[in-house]
């Protein structure tokens, strides 16, 4: 495979880049280093579908064939080293519910029918179980706690965000299975930056109405000589929400690559006019 290189914003952490079986991904170092879990982020590279979703695609209803999103699966799989039946997959449409995965579920939107929609973040404790999420540059949300070996997976785009999905997914995980929010370890993945990211008024005042007190500017700022038009932050807004439902600061890693920078090796909605597939988000529990 020809030498892989990203277009990088100087800034948060630099993931590192896996391939195995001839399908590269990329790795959070913190998620690695914990020996706990099995991960990965994938490219639009190493997979068989074509032409708009070529090729590593995992959305369905966007023209690609269901024979060559089965192939893919089985590929990252392969990749990772888990077994496609224990995959689960989300139903996305953003929202702000949680799912419990357990082994009941194993397989569910990879080898068999999901029998729940409206789902954008999954847990577990269950290991052998991956957590399966979707993105073309809305914001990836990782969680582990190594105390109580419990992970999450979680989808955040505009609408996610001004829920507090972050905090959603933490409070989730403490009802559930009774995990700290000073506990966890947090993975924000690869999305849109803030400069490829422009919203109109309709956004910021959702924004604006969402939050208990003004937005900072590193979240939301007027986009200059554009009057109306600002720039949204999604991954900082993520950090702040992080932090404020306990989530320890230096406990949150982000990404340093942007999924519209880079829509040569990345699915972006905004990068090809909605003409795209999806990466996963792949997240076990060893």
């Amino acid at each position: 495979m020809d030498r892989i290189t990203f277009r990088r914003k100087g800034e948060g952490e630099v993931m590192g880049l896996r391939i195995c079986e001839e399908v590269p991904f990329l790795v959070f170092p913190s998620f690695e280093k914990t020996g706990l879990v099995i991960h990965g982020f994938s490219t639009r590279l190493g997979g068989v579908s074509a032409g708009d979703c070529a090729t590593m695609n995992f959305a369905r209803g966007r023209g690609d064939d269901p024979a060559n999103i089965r192939e893919n699966y089985r590929r990252m799989a392969a990749a990772l080293g888990v077994d496609m039946s224990g995959m689960v997959l989300s139903y996305q449409t953003h929202t702000v519910n949680i799912r419990r995965v357990t082994k009941d579920d194993a397989g569910k939107g990879v080898t068999r029918e999901r029998d729940y929609r409206d789902i954008d973040g999954l847990m577990t404790d269950v290991p052998g179980l991956t957590l399966v999420t979707s993105y073309a540059d809305c914001v990836p949300l990782f969680f582990l706690d190594p105390a109580r070996r419990v992970i999450a997976s979680s989808h955040s785009g505009w609408r996610g965000t001004v829920g507090r999905m972050g905090q959603r997914t933490v409070e989730a995980m403490r009802d559930a299975y009774g995990c700290r929010p000073e506990d966890l370890i947090v993975g924000i993945g690869p999305s849109i930056c803030a400069d490829c990211y422009e919203v109109g008024e309709d956004v910021a005042e959702a924004f604006a109405r969402g939050w208990d007190r003004e937005l900072p500017p590193q979240v939301l700022s007027p986009y200059p000589g554009r009057p109306g038009k600002y720039r949204l932050d999604l991954q900082q807004a993520n950090v702040l929400i992080l932090a404020e439902a306990g989530v320890r600061p230096e406990h949150i890693t982000v990404t340093d690559i942007c999924t519209c920078c880079n829509k040569e090796l990345l699915f972006s909605h905004r990068g090809s006019g909605g003409r795209r597939g999806n990466m996963g988000g792949f997240l076990c529990l060893r």
